[in-house]
Parts: structure tokens; sequence; C-alpha cells
């Protein structure tokens, strides 16, 4: 296969074909004047389609007196445009029986429509409305302030939700990538109007945008509607900006982090430091990761449920960053076994450490994310997700066939060797929380504590 040219280092005003499969589905990518990146998916036997603008801004690009300003942006553009008020705006697309929604995260936001194929020049011209029209007016400040206001306080009632926050920032520290997507409390109170329009304009431009449309369509027809809908701005020599890379800097001291919650269960996640997502073994670690704690027959969950009835719910999970990545393990249970929940689980991560996995977990956990990748692609709106992050965060398309073949190249010897890696230090963690009903860290059992000090 010839080598795929980058989505930043692709002419300007050039189209190129990633993929084209056996069952009619074709994917290319086009980049505009300006630096816009088009990238489509035809997927013949759909009947929507599903337009998504990717933006390269999240919370990390907040500066720390504007925390939370991508999220509070994110809804901000909803509230009107030059060309629509918010009341029209959700009258057109419930007219189609359309969605239309956005989401902020630590790298990236996300606003997106899917609607039947033939509305597409509407969710087309929604989109961008929205995106480039938006008023931000004083009065929508104030009357989305204390909707994220409420939506801080939906995330606090979560113990879930609350918990995975306080691991983020346990392990990840004062770096821009630890601080909650929402922001706090005081920073929505504080940030003004002028600061979130300074905010939309400096940070909202093409070369950061991908714009990625999956269902039954035509790549013409959407680069002629993205034209329409854009109009002068499509002008001048910027190119894409390339794919964020790196290395963080994070200090490394184990942290022990308790938020102090009025809650019939204890819950409780431990973690480390991981991959981020340009390291060519992050295939195996998600494979690692399913052995782990990604199913019903995963090692945590056969240990902490199965074999001892110590906690209803427990997984694992990882998140990968441009330049970072931590993984953790979940466990919610009743506040007096959470030591023992604790230290089962560091016996399992030191095990799985110091001895690996074995070849039929292995081939457990890779038949898991096969299946998942692709039963996950059953719409167009997980269709333009995947063409549309793998765009932001890579500049290359990885197709379907391609990402099963990587999956399946991973070796047991290869996880083995990653788990060793990962958890070196005897327990495997590096940094703890808990949500529950301890009003002192002192209070916690000495398991927790040991885990974090071993």
């Amino acid at each position: 296969m010839a080598r795929q040219v980058p989505g930043h280092e692709q002419p300007v005003g050039s189209t190129r074909t990633l993929e084209s499969t056996s069952d009619g589905a074709v994917v290319k990518r086009s980049v505009l004047a300006g630096g816009l990146r088009v990238i489509t998916e035809h997927v013949p036997a759909s009947r929507s389609v599903t337009v998504g603008l990717w933006v390269g801004v999240g919370s990390r690009d907040e500066p720390s007196s504007v925390e939370g300003a991508a999220h509070y942006l994110e809804h901000l553009l909803f509230k009107g445009t030059t060309n629509r008020d918010a009341t029209q705006i959700a009258e057109e697309i419930d007219a189609v029986g359309g969605e239309f929604n956005a989401f902020t995260a630590k790298e990236h936001t996300c606003y997106y429509a899917q609607v039947l194929d033939e509305d597409l020049p509407l969710a087309m011209d929604l989109v961008t409305d929205v995106v480039f029209e938006a008023l931000c007016t004083d009065k929508d400040v104030e009357t989305e302030r204390s909707v994220v206001l409420e939506e801080i306080s939906m995330r606090d009632d979560d113990p879930e939700d609350l918990l995975h926050e306080t691991f983020v920032g346990a392990i990840l520290g004062n770096h821009a990538l630890g601080r909650p997507v929402l922001g706090s409390e005081k920073s929505i109170v504080e940030m003004s109007a002028s600061a979130l329009r300074g905010f939309y304009r400096r940070r909202y431009t093409l070369p950061r945008m991908v714009l990625a449309v999956a269902g039954n369509i035509e790549h013409g027809q959407v680069l002629r509607l993205v034209r329409k809908a854009l109009r002068n701005r499509l002008t001048g020599t910027a190119t894409p900006v390339p794919p964020r890379g790196g290395r963080a800097r994070i200090a490394m001291a184990p942290k022990l982090a308790l938020h102090t919650d009025d809650t019939e269960q204890a819950h409780v996640m431990l973690g480390l430091r991981s991959l981020s997502r340009h390291d060519d073994r992050r295939f195996a670690q998600s494979v690692l990761n399913a052995a782990l704690g990604g199913g019903m027959s995963s090692r945590l969950f056969q240990e902490v449920r199965e074999k001892r009835g110590l906690a209803y719910q427990v997984y694992s999970s990882v998140a990968s960053y441009a330049d970072a990545g931590h993984m953790a393990v979940y466990a919610g249970c009743q506040p007096e076994k959470l030591g023992e929940v604790a230290g089962v689980i560091r016996e399992v991560l030191e095990l799985v450490g110091k001895d690996g996995l074995s070849e039929a977990e292995v081939a457990r956990a890779k038949g898991q994310l096969r299946g998942g990748l692709v039963l996950g692609l059953e719409d167009t709106s997980s269709r333009m997700s995947r063409i549309g992050k793998n765009e932001l965060n890579y500049g290359r398309y990885l197709g379907v066939d391609d990402t099963v073949a990587r999956i399946d190249a991973v070796t047991t010897e290869e996880v083995c060797a990653l788990a060793r890696t990962l958890l070196a230090r005897p327990g495997g963690v590096s940094a703890a929380a808990v949500v529950g009903p301890y009003a002192h860290a002192d209070d916690l059992p000495d398991d927790l504590h040991e885990v974090i000090a071993s």
C-alpha cells in the first residue's frame, strides 16, 4: 500500500482517496484554502448522514484564568447566530427528526448533526452556522452560566463522575490535562463574556478544524455544500495544524486524593501513568487493558467480583492523550470492604506485571476489541467520529481492516513486556482517588495507603 500523506502535509486544493473497499465504501480527504480539512466516508447502504466539525481545542488549551472556557463556549454557540436564534436552531433540526449536539474533551471539541441523507444540506448549514456565526452576546453568556453551574452540580452528585475528575487531578497534578473539562464553580462564576469571545476568536480557526461526514453521501457533494456555507472564509495560504505531540512534563509524586461525600458505597480508582496515543505500543496497551478489566472474563472482574464478591462493578480503562496517558481501575464497594478491594486490585496488578497474561487471556482480549470495534461502527455517527478523530489526532486514516490487523498482530510477548514496564512499581499504582463517607484521608484503610506508599 502506498504511503499515505498526512492531512497537514497534503497540498491545499487537493483531494486524496484514502480507502476504497469492495462493499462500495470510499474514504476521501480534501484540504481547502484556509487550512480546513474535509474527510468523508461514503456508506452506500445507509439512509442517514452525520456531519461533524472537529475543533482541535479542548480544556488543556485554556489559560488558568479561564478554566472551563472550551466547554462554556460549546454551550454558548447554540444560543444564537447571525442567521438563527436558539429556538430556530432547535425547530429546524426537530422538523427533520435529526439530532444536533456537541461535546468538549481535553484536546478537542466536536459539533455534530445526524439526519436523513436527504437532509444533508440542512445539517451542513446548521453545523457551520453555529460554529462560525455564533453571536456570544452578554445576555447569552449569563443565561448559560447558570446552565454550566448546574452541570457541575450534576457531576458532583454522581460519585463515579466526581471520582474520575478527582483521580485525573491526582495523577496529572497541576498539568492542564489534570483540570476538569467543566472548570470549577469559581472559574465559571468569574468568566467574562469578553474572555469567552476572545477565546472563540483566537482558537476557532480553520487550520485547527476537521469537517468529517459519513453516510450516504458523495465527497463532491459535501465539498459543494462546504464552499457554499463558508463562502469567503475559504481563502489564504494557511495549512492545517499538525497533530499534537511531544512529551508532557508531569511530576511523578505518588498521591492519594479523597473527596468526602455521604454515599452508601465507597468509590475507588487506582491508576498509573501509561502511553500517549502516538506510542507504537498502543495496540498492545488496548489488549492489556481489555484483559485486565475490560469484560466479565477479565482478571479484575473474576478476582474482585466473581471469586470474592467484593464489588458489583469493577473495570479498567485507558486514557491516551497526545503527550501523556493513564490507566485506571475502578471499583465500587461497601466502605468496610475498601481496604480489601484495594489489596486485591494491587495483587492482580502485581501478578500481571510479574508473570504477564496467558495466551488464552490475550486471545479473548483481542476478540473483544475486534468485536467492539466493528459493532461500534453500525451507525454513521460512529463512523464520522472515527474518521474525524483520527484525522485530528494522527493526520492519517487507518481503516477498520487495518486496525483489526494491528490488533491481531499483537503478541502475548508484547503484552507481557508492556505489563512489566507499566506495572513495574510494586502494586503498579502511582495515584488513587476515593469518593465516600470518610472525613479525612487518615480514615481510609491502611491497605489503601500501602498501595500508594509501596
